[in-house]
């Protein structure tokens, strides 16, 4: 077998032993532990002057992410982005009734720490193969009939609204965004963190509580601040997707995907030459359900599976489950803690191809994932997190890798 292409927005690292520092282990759990216990502060809040019609937000994120034991190689590293949104009425703005628009930017710098890991699904939902300041978000909303109809067009955040769990977003493992099995499709992944493509989406409200949507997306990501900048020659196809749901005290959604390209299978037998491609395509099921635990706030449970046509990418599949529970800790109204295990089920060819024709072991990669996040000033957020990794890759010689992170959130004047 050989790889026929790279792994689209997934990070993954070349085989190697891994090797051991006593020295950067003992530096990781120093610094995320005199980080993590920095005197916290009673929640507080302001407000900040608004202009009608417009609202402009800033966050700063920033992590510090240790392999500290397993993995690749054991060390450090920092990552961080920077966001910065304005948000417009239109119809408060312009008298453009049902309108609403979103200019996104954002800035990334990243060190790369899942090369240190070699996990396939990612281990930090915000680390990037380049550094790069772009235009993330840009896109126009109308809505008519009352507002149980909206249109939008425009570069847009496909898992915004598509194969999403409110209760995974604490969560800083990459598969609990959208699932590897559609993050890894298309020439450079589909319109997902880092880089978005053109779309048009179509959301209708049914009855009180559900929902119908759909979107054509460009198959290929692209925009300005990219080296190829923002692809309209849409030469790559379309991404096809729909999701139909219902949200009365939860969520419980499906959803179906389909490039209208065909694209290179992933992997090629020796001497094997792909000629026509596949069609990548999957589906998925989610659900999210609150559950009352004799406290003000219940714990947010949530579940979800996806599968996919195992041709396109290493992936065949895979599987999320977690939850979220608000304000666990008295007297501290802003924290929250988060729990999730993530499985992505690999494809048998790649399994035999990381694992060098070796039998044992998975055809998957688990992680495990705790972390809590809680407000100790106005404008800063810290979040110590644990990740626990098996299987790298599917590989089952490659030790089983613990990673330490902390987050420091900023939200700026």
């Amino acid at each position: 077998m050989a790889w026929s292409g790279p792994l689209r927005k997934l990070a993954v690292s070349p085989l190697q032993r891994p090797s051991t520092s006593v020295k950067n282990k003992i530096r990781c759990c120093a610094l995320l532990l005199a980080a993590a216990l920095l005197p916290a502060s009673p929640a507080a809040s302001r407000e900040a002057p608004a202009v009608p019609g417009l609202d402009l937000s800033a966050l700063y994120t920033a992590d510090l992410v240790g392999i500290v034991d397993g993995g690749l190689e054991e060390g450090v590293r920092a990552t961080d982005n920077l966001e910065v949104a304005v948000d417009a009425d239109l119809s408060e703005l312009a008298g453009w009734k049902g309108a609403r628009a979103r200019i996104h930017l954002l800035s990334n710098r990243s060190g790369r720490p899942n090369e240190l890991a070699g996990t396939i699904q990612g281990i930090n939902n915000i680390e990037v193969d380049e550094d790069r300041s772009k235009l993330y978000q840009l896109w126009i909303e109308q809505s008519f009939a009352e507002e149980r109809v909206r249109l939008l067009l425009g570069l847009a955040d496909l898992n915004a609204e598509f194969y999403q769990n409110e209760a995974a977003s604490l969560l800083i493992g990459p598969a609990f965004g959208i699932g590897s099995e559609l993050a890894a499709t298309g020439p450079n992944g589909p319109s997902i963190f880092p880089s978005t493509a053109l779309t048009a989406r179509l959301r209708v409200a049914v009855g009180k509580d559900g929902y119908v949507q759909a979107a054509t997306v460009n198959g290929k990501a692209g925009v300005l601040g990219d080296p190829d900048g923002i692809d309209v020659r849409m030469k790559d196809g379309l991404l096809l997707i729909g999701e139909a749901g219902w949200t009365r005290t939860g969520k419980l959604a499906a959803g179906f995907w389909r490039y209208t390209k065909r694209q290179p299978r992933f992997l090629l037998s020796e001497g094997e030459h792909d000629r026509r491609g596949e069609i990548a395509q999957g589906l998925y099921i989610l659900v999210e359900q609150p559950i009352s635990i004799g406290r003000a706030e219940p714990l947010h449970l949530f579940a979800r599976v996806g599968f996919s046509d195992g041709e396109t990418t290493p992936f065949r599949g895979g599987w999320q489950i977690g939850g979220l529970w608000p304000a666990p800790i008295a007297g501290r109204p802003d924290g929250q803690f988060a729990f999730g295990i993530n499985r992505g089920l690999l494809t048998s060819d790649y399994h035999l191809l990381v694992s060098e024709g070796s039998a044992t072991g998975g055809e998957d990669e688990v992680g495990f994932e705790l972390t809590y996040s809680d407000l100790v000033a106005p404008f800063m957020t810290l979040q110590p997190d644990i990740q626990y990794i098996r299987r790298l890759g599917g590989d089952p010689r490659t030790k089983d890798a613990l990673v330490l992170s902390l987050r420091v959130r900023l939200t700026l004047p």
